[in-house]
């Protein structure tokens, strides 16, 4: 069992095989080590044993494990392993985010942006974006432009917006990265918007790319989709 390993046995044996890590993690989750049953349920999760995290998630989530609390949110959101359920998972992002997780925020944010379980408030999601943006979350942080790009809530700004798709750009977020590109095209500053199309498609998702390819076609770039 995974309390009568010495911390020097738990290091040697996550340095191990990924069999014996995985060992390791289920182990602890089923010692009721919060932090171990919500890594686990993440990885099942990845496997496509979408039941078995779920419910992995909920027993850390019970012993108040944010970011599990906040994955049992998503599982409700998207199906995972049981039946959609909007409000259930607003609720979960909600007392998530209300303890402090930028995850939760994040996703709180959206589901008030949409309506989705909640009633649609996007001066409330603007707050929690801003939030969570200011704990560094880079998604966050473009939806953050994207409210003064559009003027939702505050006055177009797209100068500000400019800044904010930056900051998501250089924290990672793919969609940060293409919203900053298209600002820099706007400026006609095609090289570093080329760069940063490269960059976005390094971690974008298959429909982001073709969504990104479309847009570039019809904005007479058809030459930077990559």
């Amino acid at each position: 069992m995974i309390d009568t390993l010495s911390p020097d046995e738990i290091v040697t044996r996550l340095s191990g095989s990924p069999e014996e890590r995985t060992a390791l993690i289920r182990d602890g989750a089923e010692a009721g080590v919060a932090e171990a049953q919500a890594v686990l349920g993440q990885m099942l999760l990845d496997r496509g044993e979408k039941r078995a995290g779920f419910a992995w998630f909920n027993r850390a989530a019970a012993q108040g494990h944010l970011m599990a609390l906040n994955m049992v949110g998503r599982c409700y959101d998207l199906g995972w392993g049981v039946a959609v359920d909007k409000v259930r998972a607003a609720e979960c992002f909600r007392i998530a985010a209300g303890r402090g997780l930028d995850w939760a925020m994040y996703n709180y944010a959206t589901a008030l942006a949409l309506g989705e379980g909640v009633a649609q408030d996007k001066p409330a999601a603007l707050g929690w974006f801003e939030k969570a943006a200011a704990l560094g979350n880079a998604k966050a942080i473009n939806h953050v432009g994207s409210f003064h790009e559009d003027g939702w809530v505050v006055p177009r700004d797209l100068a500000r917006a400019a800044e904010f798709y930056a900051r998501a750009a250089e924290g990672g977020d793919f969609r940060g990265a293409f919203n900053h590109a298209r600002m820099l095209l706007a400026e006609g500053r095609i090289d570093e918007a080329r760069e940063w199309l490269g960059r976005s498609s390094e971690t974008a998702t298959p429909a982001f790319r073709e969504k990104v390819a479309a847009w570039l076609a019809a904005n007479d770039y058809p030459e930077l989709a990559c």
